[in-house]
């Protein structure tokens, strides 16, 4: 693992003094968040039924436990590690070691001897209308409350010859698909890093699992070109299947401007539609429909992505308009737009944002806030605004802190970051301060 070593100055003039005062203001704003939205319990018997084990299933989870004491809360899911997904750039790119994005099972999370229950099984059909659902090993759930947390799907089979099984041979990479592969792509990136070569990073047309992540891996990329000797004997390209890089149009064009700096080619509508692993090619569509195909040395993939099967093809998800497939939740309450005992949280939601641990972090006070007025016959009041965040990394030991709502205003956390500024501050948040708030965002702490 690579740390990061300061003086008793860091960049941009922080000192180890301004690091201690950031890092009690962060878990000072995280705990904040607790006594930000009231929520009131109650010891009705009612069950709830959470399908997700990730981020905001475990958080809603471990808060709805201790908000209904009398409660009987199921959680639904196969997978049982948790991963750290925020982390999988920093593995992908050689800063952590995959360790670090494994901090245990998923049941390590929930408290002992409480009223929460794991059902290690997927759901292979929404019922909303009965108000139960059915597992993929035959059996039928029923629930008063339902909270769909299922995340988001890989569509990696939409790029014709794509085979995960392969990332991390002949310059094939991708950080989304798990820490296993984040790992196997560090492998090919250190080997471009020192012998360079043409570079390609791509992003897809469809809403993507935190938008930053491909720019990290860009730019990280290019660092290690520099550190390792690469970077004269290399060229670097950006293929986007949109009409940009990002969708806040000033740091669109910071980043356009930084990689003009280091003459890095970017095409536009330009997607990924194929890939021959063996010859190190890759065929991309142009914005007038025609195609044409590079050679690579290193290919970085960003699948299109979707919200899972069970949903999109339920009565639960929007059947038209551009969140069509993902779930139908009113974008502040995150309620269903249908089934009033049914809410949304995190990647699957068919909100303009949140697909970050951000919105997560932000969000899941709210649904559980807005869950329990449910339960207590009223109306929801807790209100989400869209924050999401990013801490977007430049280089080793430099990001930017750029926060906003579903307006695409600023909301800044911090008054001595600038949101604009490159600081080695948002660096040491992304780096070393985020996880632990995480970990206690899992435990309903913070």
């Amino acid at each position: 693992m690579q740390n990061s070593t300061h003086d008793d100055k860091g960049q941009n003039g922080f000192s180890r003094r301004d690091f201690l005062l950031g890092a009690a203001a962060s878990f000072a704003y995280f705990a904040g968040m607790e006594r930000a939205i009231a929520a009131s319990g109650n010891d009705t018997p009612v069950k709830i039924v959470i399908v997700g084990s990730g981020s905001a299933g475990i958080s809603i989870a471990n808060r709805l436990a201790d908000a209904l004491p009398n409660g009987q809360i199921v959680i639904i899911d196969k997978r049982e590690p948790h991963y750290y997904w925020p982390g999988l750039t920093l593995v992908a790119t050689g800063v952590w070691p995959k360790a670090d994005v494994l901090p245990g099972s998923n049941e390590s999370f929930l408290p002992k001897g409480k009223n929460i229950s794991f059902m290690k099984t997927l759901v292979s059909a929404f019922e909303p209308e009965k108000k139960q659902l059915q597992t993929e090993d035959g059996q039928t759930v029923s629930y008063d409350y339902l909270v769909v947390a299922t995340g988001i799907e890989y569509n990696y089979e939409a790029i014709d010859g794509m085979d995960i099984e392969r990332i991390g041979q002949k310059g094939l990479t991708s950080v989304y698909h798990s820490p296993d592969k984040a790992e196997a792509s560090w492998g090919a990136i250190r080997d471009f890093s020192e012998k360079g070569g043409n570079g390609i990073f791509t992003l897809p047309a469809t809403p993507i699992r935190c938008a930053g992540a491909p720019l990290k891996m860009t730019f990280l990329t290019l660092d290690r070109l520099k550190q390792n000797g690469g970077f004269d004997k290399g060229q670097m390209n950006f293929y986007s299947a949109t009409g940009g890089v990002f969708g806040l149009p000033w740091f669109n064009q910071f980043v356009l401007d930084r990689f003009a700096e280091n003459k890095m080619d970017v095409k536009l509508k330009t997607p990924l539609k194929a890939v021959d692993i063996d010859a190190q090619k890759a065929t991309f569509g142009s914005a007038e429909g025609e195609s044409f195909t590079v050679e690579y040395d290193l290919l970085h993939v960003v699948p299109p992505m979707r919200a899972p099967k069970v949903v999109r093809e339920s009565d639960l998800a929007w059947k038209e308009g551009g969140f069509a497939g993902w779930l139908a939740v009113d974008k502040n309450t995150l309620q269903h737009n249908s089934y009033p005992e049914v809410f949304g949280c995190g990647d699957v939601n068919g909100t303009p944002l949140g697909k970050t641990a951000a919105t997560v972090k932000m969000s899941v006070p709210i649904v559980v806030s807005n869950l329990l007025s449910v339960i207590n016959g009223k109306e929801p009041e807790a209100s989400f605004n869209g924050y999401t965040s990013c801490p977007l990394i430049t280089q080793i030991g430099s990001a930017m802190l750029i926060e906003f709502d579903y307006e695409k205003n600023l909301v800044p956390t911090y008054p001595f970051i600038d949101p604009q500024q490159e600081s080695w501050f948002a660096w040491i948040m992304k780096e070393q301060l985020l996880k632990p708030a995480y970990l206690k965002m899992l435990e309903g702490k913070v």
